[in-house]
């Protein structure tokens, strides 16, 4: 994958784990939702200044890191993000929070 392709891949996943749309994203950022739109589908050649303020509004730090230590950086970058939640803890919660997988108490049913 190349640069470009990774950078659009990273802004997309980190606008959608702070569930922000494109539209709320162009807000924060300054920029139109198109140029967003481009940027994620690698349709645009980003311009430093956009990248600054995309990173900025997402919570992101921009950062030159040698060559020899990208593999580590990567390592880390994965272990800080947050894991998925699956469709099987979000079909075990109830209105008064989850419930455990199992139960201590018999039941009578």
């Amino acid at each position: 994958m190349d640069l470009q392709a990774e950078i659009g891949k990273t802004l997309k996943q980190a606008r959608t784990a702070k569930a922000l749309s494109q539209a709320a994203l162009a807000k924060l950022a300054g920029v139109p939702q198109s140029h967003i739109s481009k940027i994620e589908n690698i349709g645009v050649d980003l311009r430093l200044s956009s990248l600054t303020e995309l990173a900025r509004a997402l919570d992101l730090e921009l950062m030159l890191v040698p060559r020899k230590v990208v593999p580590a950086v990567r390592s880390l970058t994965r272990q800080a993000q947050p894991a998925p939640t699956s469709l099987t803890k979000l079909s075990n919660a109830t209105e008064e929070g989850p419930r455990p997988a199992y139960s201590l108490e018999e039941d009578d049913g």
